[in-house]
This record gives C-alpha cells, sequence and structure tokens, in this order.
C-alpha cells in the first residue's frame, strides 16, 4: 500500500491549520492591544468622571454675582433658593439660615430678599414670597 498520497494530503491540512493558527494568533495580537487601548480610555474615563464630580460639588448651583453687597448672608440665601424647590418666604429662609425667629430677623432677611429682587436676582412671584430669577 502506497500511503504517500495520504501523507501528501496530511501536509496539506497541516500546512492549512499552521497558516490559519498564525492568521488567528495575529488577529488575538491585535485584539489584544486594541483591548489595552480601550481599557485605557476606560481609566481615564473614569478618573475624569471622578474629578469632575468632585470639582462639580465644590461648585454652586448657580453662580453667584459678583454684585451681591458684601455680607455674610448673600451667598448663604442664594444658597437656600439653589437647594429649595419653591418659592420661599423671609420666615422660611430664616429657619434655613438658623437665626432666631425674631421679627427683627425676619423683617431684615426681608430687607436682603427685597434688595436681591432689585438686583435681579430673586423674583417676588407673591407680596413676601420669592424664587430664584429663571
Amino acid at each position: 500500500m502506497n500511503i504517500q498520497p495520504l501523507l501528501d494530503a496530511l501536509g496539506i491540512q497541516e500546512d492549512a491549520a499552521r497558516a490559519l493558527a498564525d492568521d488567528l494568533r495575529t488577529q488575538i495580537a491585535a485584539l489584544q492591544a486594541r483591548l489595552r487601548e480601550a481599557e485605557t480610555h476606560l481609566e481615564h474615563l473614569a478618573i475624569t468622571r471622578k474629578t469632575v464630580t468632585a470639582l462639580g460639588e465644590r461648585l454652586p448651583a448657580h453662580p453667584v454675582s459678583s454684585d451681591l453687597p458684601e455680607h455674610p448672608d448673600y451667598p448663604r440665601i442664594l444658597a437656600v433658593f439653589n437647594e429649595g424647590a419653591g418659592p420661599l418666604r423671609a420666615r422660611d429662609v430664616c429657619e434655613a439660615l438658623d437665626h432666631e425667629l425674631l421679627p427683627k430677623n425676619i423683617e431684615g432677611t426681608r430687607a436682603k430678599l427685597e434688595r436681591l429682587v432689585k438686583l435681579d436676582v430673586l423674583t417676588e412671584i407673591d407680596t413676601g414670597s420669592f424664587t430664584r430669577k429663571q
């Protein structure tokens, strides 16, 4: 029996399998390089998200106007309006600022709120009811 044709056929299949394996190794190497690039990009995005989130927590929800009076209550009042969902009265703002609910404190806060209306930062939607200017 002559096995040469069989050995020749096996040789052809071995060459084809070797070529396929080499091609797959090349594809795997290319995919591994792309995977490394994608993982590096993901790491950079995660770092960027962490940085932006940390910076965002430090920024006020609405920029504070540089035209505000220099009293320390004004930025605090704006922070109350930035956190609030709806209109607020002077009494509500006093409570949020932890001021005693005395008439002088409520009237002082009302005067500050009216000043912010004049500065076009707040709007008085009803008498004594204030909201952030949109």
